[in-house]
C-alpha cells in the first residue's frame, strides 16, 4: 500500500487569490509581518516562513528590513482534519453488496489477511497555507492568495508546494478558485 505513494507525481491544488495590485507596479522589496498569535510561537512560524519564502522571492521581492520595504507580507499555513469522504466514492470499493459479505472488501481484507487497516481508517487532512500583502505607506492591502489541498498523503514538500501554487500567477488574480496542478520534487 506504501509503495502505491511513491508513484504520486503531481499533486492539484485549490487556489483562491484576490487583490488590487496596481497596474504596472513591479515587486521592490518586502518585510515579514507576525500577528501577535504568530509570535507567540516563533519556531513554528519560523518553519511556515522558510516554506514561503522560495515563493515569494521567485515572484520577484527581495527581502528588506520593514522600514525599507515597500509591501509588509504575512503567511501563514494550517492543517486539520475533516470529514471523512464517502467510502463508496473511492476506486478501490464497488457498489455491489457481495464484495462487501461479512463486512471483508476484496484487496484489504480476506482469507489469510484477517482485519487489517481500512482505507477510511485515516483520515482526511485539509492544508492551506495564505498570503497577504500590504502596501507599507498606505496600508491597503494589495494581494491575497490562498492554497489548499485535501487528502492523506503527507510530506514535508506540500508547504513550499501550497505556497509556490498560490504565488503562480502573481500578480494577477486569475479565476478564483481554480485548480492548479503542481509537479512533486523527485525523491
Amino acid at each position: 500500500m506504501l509503495g502505491g505513494c511513491a508513484g504520486i507525481s503531481t499533486v492539484a491544488v485549490d487556489v483562491s487569490s484576490q487583490g488590487d495590485w496596481p497596474a504596472g507596479r513591479k515587486p521592490g522589496t518586502y518585510a515579514i509581518e507576525r500577528l501577535p498569535s504568530q509570535q507567540a510561537s516563533p519556531a513554528e512560524q519560523d518553519r511556515i516562513e522558510a516554506a514561503a519564502l522560495p515563493a515569494i522571492e521567485g515572484a520577484g521581492f527581495v527581502r528588506a528590513p520593514i522600514e525599507e520595504a515597500d509591501v509588509l507580507i504575512q503567511v501563514g499555513a494550517r492543517a486539520f482534519e475533516v470529514a471523512s469522504r464517502d467510502p463508496f466514492a473511492h476506486s478501490l470499493h464497488w457498489r455491489h453488496d457481495w464484495w462487501f459479505y461479512r463486512g471483508y472488501h476484496p484487496f484489504i481484507y480476506g482469507p489469510g489477511f484477517g482485519r487489517g487497516f481500512y482505507y477510511n481508517d485515516f483520515p482526511d487532512i485539509q492544508r492551506e497555507s495564505a498570503v497577504l500583502m500590504r502596501d507599507r505607506r498606505s496600508q491597503r492591502i494589495v494581494y491575497e492568495t490562498r492554497a489548499t489541498v485535501v487528502g492523506r498523503w503527507s510530506s514535508p514538500v506540500l508547504l513550499p508546494l501550497l505556497f509556490e501554487a498560490s504565488m503562480k500567477d502573481f500578480p494577477t488574480p486569475a479565476i478564483s478558485p481554480r485548480t492548479v496542478t503542481m509537479t512533486l520534487p523527485p525523491g
